[in-house]
């Protein structure tokens, strides 16, 4: 009989902690969602979440929306109409531009000129004039790009300036680009070191003001991380955006107008790797 009592009384402890566990788990909070109200995103070196913007726009493009054909990206979807371009400097030498055109590259947008990141000089590209006039016979739209290292809103308001003077002489149908990259070297040794996020969109939007004001199309190039961590889009979304995310598919977040898919392209009538491009054109009816 006693270990009947016994057996009982193990019974009912072991009956009473389930019932106590049952209630302690379902009293339990659940833990918040550490990624709520953010994106998954892919920075350009991994996976990361970000808070979105509400201010930016999103892009509607969609992994599905494209295709290989061989090195060249090609855009299937029904949103807009994709030209391919190409983007170049004096580091392409001598270009073919009847062959370029004849490859169908619709458009080139041209290194007009660049800020030195040491001494801070303003210099011409050594090509700006023959490729911008070889690309505009052989009726590519053209687009023109400053390599900006400026560290102050004055200076990136000369940049413009120079930019301007240097379009007058063509047929400029494309933007004029602000393009402000980071620079590795040695600390102190370049002029841009320390820079902000803060103090880059200040540059990017003071010299857009001054393109709009001359009756171009402002543009801002930019990688992915820059996008994402660098400057504030809010502020800028008045003007184009280029972005440069190298890869199969157009996986930046926010709503741009150019994307450069590779840095090693390779197109007819240019005899070293190129930058490739595509350029979304609306649909519109009519």
């Amino acid at each position: 009989m006693k270990q009947i009592h016994r057996q009982c009384r193990q019974g009912l402890a072991l009956l009473l902690a389930l019932a106590l566990c049952v209630a302690l788990c379902g009293c339990r909070r659940e833990e918040p969602d550490p990624h709520a109200g953010m994106v998954e995103v892919f920075n350009g070196a991994a996976n990361d979440w970000i808070t979105p913007k509400p201010a930016v726009p999103v892009s509607a493009l969609t992994q599905a929306d494209f295709s290989l054909d061989g090195e060249v990206v090609r855009y299937g979807g029904t949103a807009c109409r994709a030209a391919q371009g190409v983007d170049v400097s004096y580091y392409q030498g001598e270009i073919d531009w009847a062959a370029v055109a004849a490859s169908g590259v619709e458009f080139a947008m041209i290194r007009a000129g660049y800020r030195g990141y040491t001494d801070g000089g303003i210099t011409e590209d050594e090509r700006f004039r023959e490729n911008a006039q070889g690309a505009l016979n052989a009726g590519l739209r053209v687009g023109l790009y400053f390599f900006s290292q400026a560290v102050t809103v004055e200076e990136a308001e000369i940049e413009a300036r120079w930019l301007l003077d240097a379009a007058k002489d063509f047929k400029i149908t494309l933007p004029l680009v602000f393009d402000w990259e980071p620079i590795g070297g040695v600390s102190g040794e370049i002029r841009t070191d320390g820079m902000t996020g803060a103090e880059t969109t200040a540059c990017a939007r003071a010299f857009c003001e001054i393109i709009a004001g001359a009756g171009y199309e402002p543009c801002i190039y930019f990688s992915r991380w820059q996008g994402y961590y660098d400057y504030d889009l809010s502020q800028l979304t008045d003007y184009t955006f280029w972005v440069s995310g190298t890869g199969a598919w157009d996986d930046f977040y926010y709503a741009h107008t150019f994307w450069q898919y590779t840095f090693n392209g390779t197109v007819d009538g240019i005899a070293t790797a190129v930058d490739r491009n595509i350029w979304y054109i609306p649909i519109t009816s009519g």
